[in-house]
């Protein structure tokens, strides 16, 4: 059975209650609206002040709401921050990774352009080149300190030619395959490379000592001619070396000896330069080359005609010589007879 429209809410008091503070705020509010609608016609400064003081009142209100809201809205993105944390790191760390490469390959190309730079200017230099090779590896902790080049003999290459980069002397080829070749490095315990001293000129022999190290032995006697930081250059003497290219920087003295780093460091060298062995007596033609003076012959002894100051014309200060040789000082025009032979025996004299 339905419930009439206008039933009674019953004896309930709570529930009168409620309807009638409901029917209370509701004419109040419509109380306090005419009354604000009729001073806003009458009195519109005092209609203003009552704005400024409802705006002063409901100001607290209004902010600590804001806050009450803003303390949620950032636990709620705080909470969304903290599940993309993980997506967002990862793809940071990606793109880092990713520069960092960048950065890595930009650098090993400007450090190769650099090298490629300074080879070229270098083959421009030199007149003697045979080819230009690439240095696939060389030894570090090996007794032999050797390298290999990317040419052989197809590219002309072979024993005994000198090998360099644009920071100095490398080595020189031992072995020759068709498309590669070996090299002695400098710092090999059998690498002799005739060097001098640039500073003065002093002469020297610089020999390896198979640790990456170099030792530096004077041709003079006498005090040790070298210090640290001093730059030793090829001299050109041996016929294999050209003269005047960097060979090594003097680090510290060792006794009459010093100890010296070479300035062109394989490991660090990409490309290098091939030139001629340097022969400087067999470059012109054989028949070019000046005759040397001949000694006449020795017949024999002295004659007993022969004065004893014609018999013995060696002077006093080279009579203990052993490089003097008396017979190549004979005139040409004096000859003497050899001994006659003895009679053979049985032979009535």
């Amino acid at each position: 059975m339905a419930s009439p429209k206008n039933r009674r809410p019953g004896y309930s008091r709570k529930a009168q209650y409620g309807l009638f503070l409901g029917y209370v705020v509701a004419v109040a509010g419509i109380v306090v609206a005419v009354l604000l609608l009729i001073i806003a016609a009458i009195d519109p400064r005092g209609f203003s002040a009552i704005r400024g003081a409802a705006l002063d009142a409901t100001t607290p209100v209004s902010s600590g709401g804001r806050s009450v809201v803003r303390f949620f809205g950032g636990i709620g993105d705080t909470v969304s921050n903290y599940f993309r944390a993980g997506s967002q790191n990862a793809r940071l760390q990606a793109e880092l990774a990713e520069t960092r490469r960048e950065l890595i390959r930009s650098k090993a190309a400007e450090s190769e352009n650099q090298r490629l730079l300074r080879l070229l200017g270098l083959a421009r230099q030199t007149t003697d080149e045979i080819t230009q090779a690439r240095i696939v590896g060389s030894s570090f902790q090996a007794p032999r300190r050797l390298a290999t080049l990317s040419a052989g003999r197809s590219a002309g290459v072979a024993n005994g030619m000198p090998v360099r980069a644009p920071e100095g002397l490398i080595g020189r080829v031992i072995e020759t395959g068709r498309w590669a070749s070996r090299v002695l490095l400098v710092t090999d315990g059998s690498s002799n490379v005739p060097v001098r001293l640039v500073r003065d000129g002093t002469p020297a022999i610089a020999v390896g000592r198979g640790d990456g190290t170099i030792e530096l032995r004077t041709l003079e006697v006498g005090e040790n001619p070298f210090r640290p930081g001093d730059i030793l250059v090829t001299s050109g003497i041996g016929g294999v070396f050209p003269p005047d290219v960097p060979v090594a920087r003097v680090n510290r003295l060792d006794g009459d000896t010093a100890i010296a780093r070479p300035l062109a460091d394989p490991s660090r060298t990409d490309f290098a330069i091939v030139q001629r062995a340097y022969q400087p007596a067999v470059e012109g033609p054989l028949d070019a080359a000046p005759q040397q003076p001949v000694a006449p012959p020795v017949l024999g002894r002295p004659s007993a005609t022969q004065t004893p100051a014609a018999a013995d014309t060696t002077p006093p200060n080279r009579q203990n010589n052993p490089n003097y040789q008396p017979a190549l000082q004979q005139q040409p025009g004096v000859q003497t007879q050899p001994p006659a032979a003895p009679p053979p025996a049985g032979t009535p004299r």
